[in-house]
Formats: structure tokens, C-alpha cells, sequence
């Protein structure tokens, strides 16, 4: 197994390890399903959340919403066109979902991000990026003393969208529309803890409807903002 000292300083193997232990829990759920595709670790589960949670995340997401910017500061507005905003996670249903995102997963609980929530109208998208960190990125060094890279991401569906809206892994050549209440679930990293190109994946753009999802990134090591 290759190592990859200047990554973040956690060997490339312990991010192998935590690998192990998501996949071996998700496999072991009769209730989660693994995406058929060789070069990622993507799963799924439908019904995480009942109808009347999502209603209520999407109430909560409309009050905190505000247009997206990009991790890297970047002005390009096309790139991400949606509308977004950390919920709290000292309010109940946040604090609720959270837990059992961390349940499903077997993730500790301090590595994970705050829960944000995103909101995408008609025509809006989030062109194609990864959720890891490139590490020749300027924020890099930062991120290295916040938690280090993302090594899973969990998202969930809170509405159904008349068209468009899926969740595009053009490297992998599969979409997955969204489904209200369902979670997906998936690794940034390879089978040896290094990044991995294949976790490339866009928020469509959304042709009828409005697309709804919050998202929680998990860390390497204990987060802090």
C-alpha cells in the first residue's frame, strides 16, 4: 500500500481502514444497497427519512438558504448555481438526523461536518467537482489542521423533482435521480486511502421542479470549522 505523507498528514492506510470499516457495516444493512459500478464505493437506502422530516429540513433549509459559493472561492457563478446554508446542529430534527447518519455509517460523530442543506430551482446545477481536497489547492494547508480530507459523503434527497436534478458520476457513467427520504452514501477515497478521481460527480440541472438535499462530509480526524 502506497502512503501519501504530504496529504494530510494521516497515513494513507489509516484512511484505508476507516474505508473497511463503512463498507463492512453498509454491506452488512439489509436495508442498504451497493451501486453496481467498479471504481466506487457508492451505496444507497431508500425511506432514511420520512416525508414529513423532509418537509421539515426543506422549511428549515428555505429560512437559512443563501446563494452557493465554491470551497475554493472561486467567482465562477455558473459553476454552482444553487442556493445553500449550514443548519444548525443544535436543532432537534438536525441533531436526530445526524446521529443516525452517523448510526448508518459507523462514522465518528466529531469527524463530521456541520449538515448543510441546498436548494435548486429550475436551471440551476453544481457543474462536475470532487468533495475531496486537491492537495496543491491554496486552502490545502488549512484544511490539513481542520480535520483533513473528506473521506465519505453522506446526502440525502428531501423532495421529488418532475426532471432533472440526478446526481451525475460521469467517470463512473451513471446517474442516480433524485428520491425523496433517500440517502446515498459514498467513499472519496480509493481502496488505499488516496483520492479518488472516480468520486467526480454534478447536481444536474434541475429541468422541472425544485430539488432539495442536505449533505454531511466526514473527515479523516475530528473536525473543526
Amino acid at each position: 500500500m502506497i502512503d501519501f505523507p504530504d496529504d494530510g498528514g494521516v497515513p494513507s492506510a489509516t484512511r484505508a481502514q476507516i474505508g473497511d470499516m463503512v463498507r463492512a457495516r453498509l454491506d452488512r444493512n439489509p436495508m442498504v444497497r451497493r451501486i453496481d459500478t467498479p471504481h466506487l464505493e457508492i451505496y444507497g437506502r431508500h425511506g432514511f427519512l420520512s416525508k414529513e422530516e423532509c418537509r421539515d429540513l426543506r422549511a428549515l433549509i428555505d429560512a437559512n438558504a443563501k446563494p452557493s459559493t465554491l470551497f475554493s472561492g472561486s467567482a465562477n457563478a455558473q459553476y454552482r448555481t444553487s442556493d445553500s446554508g449550514n443548519l444548525s446542529p443544535w436543532e432537534p430534527l438536525v441533531e436526530d438526523i445526524t446521529k443516525r447518519i452517523c448510526g448508518l455509517t459507523g462514522l465518528a460523530p466529531p469527524n463530521g461536518e456541520t449538515l448543510q442543506g441546498q436548494r435548486y430551482t429550475e436551471g440551476q446545477e453544481y457543474r462536475a467537482h470532487c468533495d475531496y481536497f486537491p492537495v496543491a489547492a491554496d486552502y490545502w494547508q488549512a484544511m490539513r489542521v481542520q480535520g483533513g480530507q473528506r473521506t465519505w459523503t453522506a446526502m440525502i434527497y428531501l423532495s421529488p423533482v418532475e426532471a432533472g436534478g440526478e446526481t451525475h458520476f460521469p467517470q463512473c457513467e451513471f446517474m442516480v435521480p433524485p428520491v425523496e427520504g433517500m440517502i446515498l452514501v459514498w467513499n472519496n477515497m480509493d481502496r488505499d486511502g488516496a483520492p479518488n478521481r472516480f468520486s467526480l460527480h454534478a447536481a444536474r440541472p434541475v429541468e422541472h421542479g425544485v430539488k432539495y438535499v442536505v449533505t454531511k462530509w466526514f473527515r479523516e480526524r475530528s473536525w473543526s470549522s
